[in-house]
């Protein structure tokens, strides 16, 4: 398979969707609407993982594991949440399979083996763990309960693309109990702020924190936190949610616990997550026209070294050289491949690295050993020179940081340029039609006009801004008094 991409500028989408494959991240499944994460792509899912579960338990949250599979009336408890899903579950109505006794070798529902109540597999996991909560529960000794589980769930979308929208996706849900509305209200805004840290530190991607507009929000949730991300292509994804859940899902399982003053009273709740769509939002972010661009921070190979011979013996002398650097560079926990592979030109191995992003590439051959020298090329900028070879702990260390900061800048700078402020309709329209982006407008916070603006132009409201809080005016569609400005776009 050629290894060249389709131009962004050409079919962004088909870039992607190129790329996705030709990286070795993922591939369809022959399950419909389903993908195989490919182990390049599941090694950097994995990063991402690592890193978010240490940064959940070192706010004092805890794993656990609660089943796939949810009875059909405890999902149905909480009205909006299952009112919210119900178009997407998947439904298990039978427990056994039997032989078709007019087509051997073939396999048929056993209708004598129905479920006396069906089961939704999960698409989200609320109403299983709070009618699990319930007898967790019964003082305000027990609370805070902070859990949060890796999981995987089930969505049956119709339209689907690789780690942007699937069937089933890998995730992370966190789950938490409290005894006030200030404790829950500022657990979710933690964690929003996990998120956007992750984002910026790790992912190297500038998002915006803001809250959803009441039609955006998450289906039972009385508010959510998000965070936003803008894409190469214009287009926003969102990139996190954090929900305030109030005392809904505790009133719906009859979760209560008794106060300090021995009164009882409902649970305060918070649900919170991240899925591999985080996956398509790298990608998204950094990659150009010649593969993907991964932040050192997440790349599962931050050095390759490929050795340039022609005979056996010319590799054993550049190994003799590199053996130890590999040593050394595995000490200062750097992920070093030393990619001596016979079956395979250095051409070839150059491209397969480049294209799969990553950051740092050495070669060396044997005119490299007479002069001590090697070439070092970094990926984000296409960029290669000879250095010294006593310097290369120095360069790489450079490199590691230098690349996070640098993808970082470039796609904060790109964000910035493409955010907008619109004064009128007929300027904001304009400005979704032609430039895309986020586009910063007021308005009156009414469902109808949100709707007729989202109808009109196919934007919605990304997220209210938290720092715009306090910006009044008026709104850009009806002139009505605005509290302030919020973000649109176009979004996936």
């Amino acid at each position: 398979m050629s290894k060249k991409l389709t131009k962004r500028e050409v079919d962004y989408s088909k870039w992607y969707n190129e790329l996705v494959v030709k990286a070795d991240l993922a591939e369809n499944s022959s399950v419909r609407g389903c993908m195989v994460i490919k182990p390049y792509g599941y090694a950097i899912w994995e990063k991402m993982q690592s890193q978010l579960d240490k940064m959940f338990k070192e706010t004092g949250h805890q794993n656990a594991y609660f089943p796939l599979f949810v009875p059909k009336s405890l999902f149905e408890a909480e009205e909006k949440n299952a009112e919210g899903f119900a178009k997407e579950c998947a439904v298990v109505t039978h427990y056994r399979l039997k032989n078709d006794e007019s087509n051997p070798g073939k396999l048929i529902v056993d209708e004598y083996a129905k479920l006396e109540e069906e089961l939704i597999v999960r698409p989200t996991s609320e109403a299983i763990i709070w009618n699990t909560y319930k007898s967790w529960i019964q003082s305000y000794r027990d609370l805070p309960i902070l859990i949060n589980q890796w999981a995987n769930v089930v969505r049956w979308e119709m339209r689907t693309r690789l780690f942007l929208r699937t069937s089933e996706f890998l995730w992370q849900e966190g789950h938490t109990a409290h005894s006030t509305k200030d404790e829950a209200l500022a657990e979710a805004e933690l964690m929003n702020n996990i998120y956007a840290d992750f984002a910026q530190d790790f992912m190297g991607m500038p998002v915006i924190k803001g809250l959803k507009s009441e039609s955006e929000r998450f289906a039972g949730a009385e508010e959510t936190y998000c965070i936003e991300a803008l894409m190469q292509d214009g287009k926003a994804l969102q990139a996190g949610t954090s929900h305030f859940l109030g005392q809904n899902f505790a009133k719906a399982f009859d979760v209560k616990f008794a106060n300090k003053e021995g009164k009882l009273d409902h649970v305060w709740a918070t649900s919170w997550g991240v899925s591999t769509r985080l996956m398509g939002a790298l990608i998204m972010t950094h990659s150009d026209d010649n593969g993907l661009i991964l932040p050192p921070k997440l790349a599962p190979i931050q050095v390759v070294i490929i050795p340039i011979y022609k005979s056996q013996e010319q590799l054993e002398k550049i190994s003799e050289k590199i053996n130890p650097v590999v040593s050394e560079l595995r000490n200062k926990n750097i992920s070093v491949f030393y990619d001596k592979r016979d079956t395979h030109k250095p051409g070839f191995k150059f491209n397969e690295h480049e294209i799969k992003g990553v950051p740092i590439r050495i070669a060396i051959g044997p005119k490299d050993l007479e002069n001590n020298t090697l070439e070092i090329f970094r990926r984000d900028r296409m960029l290669k020179e000879n250095i010294p070879f006593e310097k290369i702990y120095e360069k790489i260390d450079f490199l590691i940081s230098d690349i996070q900061e640098y993808i970082f800048n470039k796609a904060q700078k790109f964000t910035t340029e493409n955010t907008s402020v619109a004064n009128s309709y007929d300027e904001f329209k304009s400005l979704i039609k032609n430039k895309g982006g986020f586009v910063s407008a007021h308005w009156d916070g009414s469902s109808e006009t949100e709707e007729k603006i989202k109808k009109e132009t196919k934007a919605t409201i990304r997220c209210i801004p938290i720092q715009s809080v306090g910006d009044k005016g008026f709104c850009i569609v009806t002139n009505k008094p605005s509290s302030q400005r919020v973000l649109f776009a176009k979004a996936y």
